[in-house]
């Protein structure tokens, strides 16, 4: 039988996030002091965004920051300025930070508030 790790390499290039996900939600343990576990629960993160799964990694968010910081991310490079504003509203300072970087993007004058 493969090792989980293998596994879940195999479903990640086949595209097979749901089975990809599952496997490493199965082992994945976030600041594990198994180092296994814990590059587990990071690569699971990272899953998740690339499948385009924002409510999950909200939900994860209220509990692990990881997730929380990973759905910041996704939600930079998507461009969903109002998503990260409202996230910035509520406290999230990588919000805050990724909402800034976005809008000087855009306008290319640098830092938008995220409280207007």
């Amino acid at each position: 039988m493969p090792h989980w790790s293998e596994s879940a390499r195999v479903a990640e290039e086949q595209g097979d996030w749901d089975r990809a996900i599952a496997v490493l939600g199965a082992v994945a343990e976030c600041y594990s002091t198994d180092h296994e576990r814990h590059n587990a629960h990071l690569w699971h993160m990272d899953l998740l965004a690339r499948a385009g799964r924002h409510v999950e990694l909200a939900a994860l968010g209220q509990r692990d920051v990881h997730a929380g910081r990973r759905l910041n991310r996704l939600l930079y490079e998507e461009g969903r300025l109002e998503d990260l504003r409202q996230r910035a509203r509520s406290g999230d300072g990588g919000a805050r930070y990724f909402l800034e970087r976005l809008a000087g993007d855009r306008d290319g004058s640098g830092a938008e508030p995220a409280d207007d």
